[in-house]
């Protein structure tokens, strides 16, 4: 199903009105509202193709009805969500849930749905099926070279889909770790693990990255071979300059200070990017930005002024994306939330003025650096986002346009109710 142009300016039509007013209003008063729709009109944030059916927990999985069936109607999918916020124009894939299976036909639909393809995303946390060894002990950190040989072989033959799909990156996420105390030498272990990575590295195209993502905790309870952004930073610089750490918001204890392990990797010249997300106890993959909004803003005002410090591109120099996985939402709605989400946290750091927050900073003068942030983070900065959208050609509300034009009643006509899709 594609969404035609004049579908969504027939719908903007009744809300222009009220919407110049309120943008024009904010604008009044940010003397740069100009240069920040600009940059909102550039980034944009990957979708993950495992996002786009109703996720699963560690209990059990209520499908929902329309899901896409097969990597088309993910593309698809990924296409209206695109549509109608003209941030959503890159795709994440996982193999083998998303194996291409016409690597021409997939580059050709996607251009024309106006998509690239971003990280790459290889499984060893599940055996699957006609597996000939199990991952039930770990991948590359097993004690058996066969099974970490076949959990190398996986890696690089992602990176040959990637190759053929014109993605420029992987992200290996390993469950490695143990249960009980004893069970595993953990500098064995850490051996194990940096001689497969080292093995994924050397496959590397000269022109790709491979982004190493942590996790503190789940499925292993006692220890996690790549469990903070210590040892993910320990492994990318021990493999070299095409080797960055991967932050999921999702992937930290409670009350973790993500912001400043954001700022220290950019400061090294280590930060990937990011899986975004949100939790409440923890890795809950919930819709960013519903549980700690001020948490992800202040992530994105340490980006900003990090990134502008080295000059980088916000839009193009790291690497964003979202991993949800959960059951409650309709998928397309939610992913339409976390982007928007996203996008608001971006535009509340854009309005931090940092030369008054940096006066405040030399002169100790906490309560004003407080006011500064704070200033910014209650500013509501929908217009903006909105503005950006309009003049890109998207919807100014996609979630009443999804809901008004009865997107998912029309997915579920054309694909059925039985569809499930793959993923967790």
């Amino acid at each position: 199903m594609r969404i035609k142009k004049e579908d969504i300016e027939s719908f903007n039509e009744g809300l222009e009105e009220d919407h110049a007013h309120r943008y024009g209003h904010l604008a009044s008063g940010i003397s740069h509202a100009e240069a920040i729709v600009r940059k909102l009109m550039a980034f944009n944030v990957a979708i993950p193709s495992w996002a786009l059916g109703t996720g699963g927990t560690r209990f059990g999985r209520f499908s929902g009805p329309g899901e896409p069936g097969n990597l088309e109607q993910k593309l698809d999918d990924i296409g209206l969500l695109h549509a109608l916020n003209r941030s959503s124009g890159a795709v994440s894939l996982h193999i083998p849930w998303d194996i291409p299976k016409d690597h021409a036909a997939i580059r050709s639909q996607a251009k024309e749905l106006g998509l690239t393809f971003d990280a790459m995303n290889s499984n060893t946390f599940q055996d699957q099926k006609g597996q000939a060894l199990s991952y039930k002990f770990g991948s590359l950190q097993h004690m058996d070279r066969s099974v970490r040989d076949q959990a190398i072989a996986h890696n690089i033959e992602v990176i040959r889909h990637g190759v053929e799909l014109g993605s420029k990156s992987i992200t290996v996420w390993l469950s490695d770790g143990s249960c009980f105390p004893g069970q595993l030498n953990f500098r064995r272990s850490f051996q194990n693990t940096l001689d497969g990575l080292q093995q994924i590295y050397a496959a590397l195209p000269a022109d790709w990255k491979v982004f190493i993502e942590y996790k503190a905790f789940e499925p292993n309870f006692y220890s996690m071979t790549v469990g903070d952004w210590g040892q993910s930073l320990l492994y990318a610089n021990k493999l070299g300059e095409k080797a960055y750490t991967l932050v999921d918001l999702g992937h930290h204890h409670p009350n973790t200070n993500i912001e400043q392990i954001v700022s220290l990797l950019l400061m090294e010249e280590k930060l990937a990017g990011f899986h975004f997300n949100d939790s409440k106890y923890g890795d809950d993959d919930l819709t960013t930005g519903s549980i700690q909004p001020y948490q992800l803003f202040l992530i994105f005002k340490e980006l900003v002024e990090g990134m502008d410090a080295r000059g980088m591109d916000h839009a193009k120099d790291l690497a964003w994306m979202i991993d949800a996985s959960h059951n409650v939402k309709d998928p397309l709605e939610d992913l339409l939330q976390s982007v928007e989400a996203i996008k608001i946290a971006y535009a509340q750091a854009l309005l931090v003025d940092e030369h008054k927050l940096t006066e405040a900073q030399l002169s100790n003068d906490v309560v004003t650096a407080q006011e500064i942030l704070q200033d910014a983070f209650r500013t509501d900065v929908r217009p903006l986002v909105a503005e950006a959208r309009l003049r890109d050609g998207g919807a100014l509300n996609p979630i009443r346009f999804f809901r008004e034009n009865k997107l998912r009643y029309n997915l579920v006509k054309e694909r059925g109710t039985h569809n499930v899709a793959t993923g967790l």
